[in-house]
């Protein structure tokens, strides 16, 4: 682990400003990261909007397959400003095990990944379609998001966490998601890895997604990961709807949303509550007993979305252990 944090951060408004989005000056610290690893498709459809396709369509796009999963999403970007990154997922056993543990390679991230034999590895396909113009998606379209049905990393096991506990033990981050709460099997995985961590001093992180993980699990499901988090990364309206409260539209409703925290969550974590028209443009920053700072994410009309989620926590997760 690094010592005592330095240089300390400026005092910015936000990541954007220090470290950036791009990476930082010095790599520091060390992440590991638990979550999902696969291959993804993906394509933008400029000519075409899901509302109008009433029959078969064939569409000519860029598409291009390539690694992900949230695993190797967030390590992607925090290779530009970690000083090592590690990967623990289980993958399947087929033509694309190679690629994968290529592409972990080419990142320079530290490969734990577990494999099952005789299972095929998880592929998911995302297209967006052509914005539109109206409503808070007009901007970038509306993307579907098709996951194969039962991945390997949904069978994560406890003892294949708990091997690769020296290098949970010796990060300064354990970075983890919402994915792996969707099976028993990997919800007992990361708790164990959860576990490990705070009992060796190693902070953890969970993102709580998929932003529809109301619909998918009970909230106290959900509620005992947040509680041994140290910094809980949301979107606004997911944990409010997980609460059973309103969504919230602004920025005030967001703050109103604080206490309700404060009671579901025993703890003391940092939260991270992304909002703004597509949850994405604004972050309020909060922790019991400290007044809420603000920030904007440099997220608006013309930015990329793929992607940026993870860029913005990568240099989240970089200042929040520089100390600031």
């Amino acid at each position: 682990m690094d010592p005592l944090p330095s240089p300390v951060p400026p005092p910015a408004a936000s990541p954007v400003e220090w470290p950036g989005l791009d990476g930082a000056d010095e790599r520091r610290f060390s992440l590991f990261v638990i979550g999902d690893v696969g291959i993804e498709v993906r394509a933008t459809l400029p000519d075409v909007r899901f509302v109008d396709v009433v029959a078969d369509r064939l569409a000519y796009a860029p598409a291009r397959a390539m690694v992900a999963g949230t695993a190797v999403n967030l390590a992607r970007c925090a290779t530009r400003y970690f000083r090592s990154v590690g990967v623990l997922g289980k993958i399947g056993d087929d033509d694309h095990t190679r690629t994968i543990r290529r592409e972990l390679r080419r990142l320079g991230a530290d490969d734990h990944l577990c494999v099952e034999p005789g299972t095929p590895n998880g592929v998911s396909v995302m297209l967006r379609d052509r914005p539109n113009g109206d409503g808070p998606a007009g901007g970038r379209g509306v993307r579907l998001l098709v996951v194969h049905d039962d991945p390997p990393c949904r069978r994560l096991t406890v003892p294949e966490v708990r091997a690769a506990a020296a290098a949970i033990e010796g990060c300064d981050v354990l970075v983890t998601d919402g994915y792996s709460l969707l099976s028993p099997v990997s919800r007992a995985a990361l708790h164990t890895a959860a576990g490990i961590a705070r009992d060796a001093g190693t902070r953890v992180a969970f993102d709580v997604v998929p932003h529809d993980v109301d619909a998918r699990l009970a909230a106290d499901d959900v509620l005992p990961m947040l509680d041994l988090a140290d910094l809980v990364i949301s979107e606004a309206p997911t944990v409010a709807r997980l609460l059973g409260r309103p969504v919230p539209c602004g920025g005030q409703e967001v703050r109103d949303l604080l206490p309700c925290l404060d009671r579901a969550v025993p703890g003391r974590p940092t939260w991270l509550l992304r909002f703004g028209p597509t949850s994405l443009e604004r972050v309020l920053v909060h922790r019991r007993g400290r007044p809420p700072v603000e920030y904007p994410t440099g997220y608006r009309d013309g930015v990329e979305r793929v992607g940026f989620g993870d860029r913005l926590a990568a240099a989240e997760l970089y200042r929040w252990l520089s100390g600031n």
